[in-house]
């Protein structure tokens, strides 16, 4: 399968963008947003809609939502943990467009 993306800033509507602190305590729970249509919405129809949303820590799966057309908005927030620096990455599949990554986004852990 052909992996997508990332869009050119301005013109992301199927590249999932990840919000999360640059910074985090080793061992503690914090959020990372992930949003599709950051720039341009991304619709959310019967015909045309972000089936599910994952978020990666580096190879590992931190968690992946699944997404129903007209009843859920084309964001997720996860609640992770790390024990490291770690390089996040998020992937959304669009049901007519297929599978987009995102940018990394490294998170620095502090002791």
């Amino acid at each position: 399968m052909k992996v997508h993306g990332p869009e050119p800033e301005g013109k992301r509507k199927h590249t999932p963008v990840i919000e999360a602190p640059a910074k985090v305590k080793k061992g503690e729970w914090f959020e990372v947003r992930v949003v599709v249509g950051k720039d341009i919405p991304h619709p959310n129809t019967k015909e045309h809609w972000i089936e599910h949303i994952s978020l990666w820590a580096g190879d590992f799966l931190a968690g992946r939502a699944d997404l129903e057309p007209e009843r859920a908005a084309s964001e997720v927030v996860f609640k992770i943990k790390l024990e490291e620096t770690t390089t996040l990455t998020a992937h959304a599949y669009c049901n007519l467009h297929g599978l987009w990554h995102s940018e990394d986004v490294t998170v620095e852990v502090e002791e």
